[in-house]
């Protein structure tokens, strides 16, 4: 533990000392998981348009702090009190993140100007999953759809906010899954259609509620399943996992998956069944194919999102993207999930449509982004010979 205090407090010193044009654009990461999300936004600001960033980690583990590019000067802070001191007293022209809640806990906006930059990396909705004013203290917000610009500038217009920075950005995860995708495995009948289950995590999701009279169900049904639960189900209700393992494990036609990393089940699987899980989503609109969702009760972290008066969007999108059933209608899933997958070729084409609406450059959300960063960093009054 002391080396890694003294780790970040060196990377915290050494950021502080670099000149002011070093510090024109900076990148905040919390962990390794938001790389996938920056890198296409590195890649183009630093080789496309040439410029220098910043890219500062909680994680050491993250793959940005190893990019080993004389355009990325890498900096690891921990996620403890040096981390809070960097945001309190940072300086730097832009900073661009991923991290929700600016201001509203323990990480606040500097003492010093700086222009905060949020980047969505999900297509849900701001007002349901997140707290009512989780995006309030930003200046500029990366959409990844227009649905969120339209939350966005209703809270400002009913709480008499200041009109942030809205930019058409795009949802690079979504992209991904669209180069990366392949066929799964043709299938003739119920023996050969892999169903992935894919929940959300909590007290009142599919696992926790109805998981296994649901298995017992697909497995009746004769399908191939494989259960890949959230992580944090693991570390919470483990005997939601459990139960089910311990009827089904030895099944040849049953598999748990509990690897982040894992995507073959993504790739090779037919149909998704889920709740509330931000995949579900990633999984119709990228891998274009059905998902079977069960309207558990929405988790939100807002209580009252409903005075907005804008239907969330992973809500909305829901019955276009599969179908939606009651948990009292467990039994049902088998003959749901065989019409769901009766027209493949008719679904791809409605998901190419809904994609086009709800979601902005797909193909060039990097480009987009690195744009507009490199575009306000030129903007904003930042003293060039400033000294931290």
């Amino acid at each position: 533990m002391a080396g890694n205090f003294f780790s970040y407090w060196r990377a915290h010193r050494a950021f502080r000392r670099l000149p002011a044009e070093q510090r024109r654009i900076v990148l905040f990461s919390e962990s390794a998981q938001d790389w996938h999300h920056f890198e296409p936004i590195v890649q183009d600001l630093c080789r496309r348009l040439g410029r220098q960033i910043c890219y500062v980690s909680s994680d050491p583990q993250d793959p940005g702090l190893h990019q080993h590019s004389d355009g990325v000067l890498p900096f690891c802070i921990g996620e403890g009190f040096f981390r809070i001191l960097w945001f309190q007293t940072l300086q730097a022209g832009v900073l661009l993140t991923q991290l929700l809640d600016l201001g509203n806990f323990d990480l606040k906006r500097s003492v010093h100007p700086v222009h905060y930059i949020y980047m969505f990396h999900s297509l849900i909705s701001t007002h349901m999953a997140d707290h009512e004013d989780s995006y309030d203290h930003y200046d500029t917000i990366l959409c990844a759809g227009p649905h969120q610009g339209r939350e966005i500038r209703k809270r400002e217009s009913m709480e008499g906010l200041a009109e942030k920075r809205l930019v058409p950005h795009g949802y690079s995860r979504l992209e991904q899954l669209m180069r990366e995708r392949r066929e799964p495995p043709p299938r003739t009948g119920d023996a050969d259609t892999h169903v992935l289950l894919a929940p959300s995590w909590g007290e009142r999701t599919i696992l926790n509620l109805f998981g296994l009279e649901l298995v017992d169900a697909l497995m009746a049904g004769g399908f191939r399943v494989t259960l890949r639960p959230h992580f944090q189900t693991r570390w919470k209700t483990p005997d939601a996992i459990d139960r089910i393992t311990a009827k089904w494990g030895d099944a040849e036609n049953f598999n748990l998956i509990e690897q982040m990393g894992e995507s073959d089940s993504l790739f090779d699987s037919h149909v998704m069944i889920t709740d509330w899980s931000g995949a579900g989503m990633d999984y119709g609109l990228g891998l274009e194919k059905p998902v079977l969702y069960f309207d558990v009760p929405p988790k939100s972290r807002n209580e009252v999102w409903q005075k907005l008066g804008i239907e969330p969007f992973e809500m909305l999108i829901r019955d276009k993207i599969g179908r939606v059933l009651s948990p009292d209608r467990v039994a049902d899933a088998p003959e749901a999930i065989r019409e769901l997958l009766a027209n493949p070729d008719q679904f791809r084409r409605d998901v190419g449509t809904l994609r086009d609406e709800w979601v902005y450059n797909l193909g060039t959300s990097g480009r987009a982004a690195a744009d507009a960063v490199a575009a306000i960093a030129d903007e904003i009054d930042w003293p060039v010979g400033a000294t931290a």
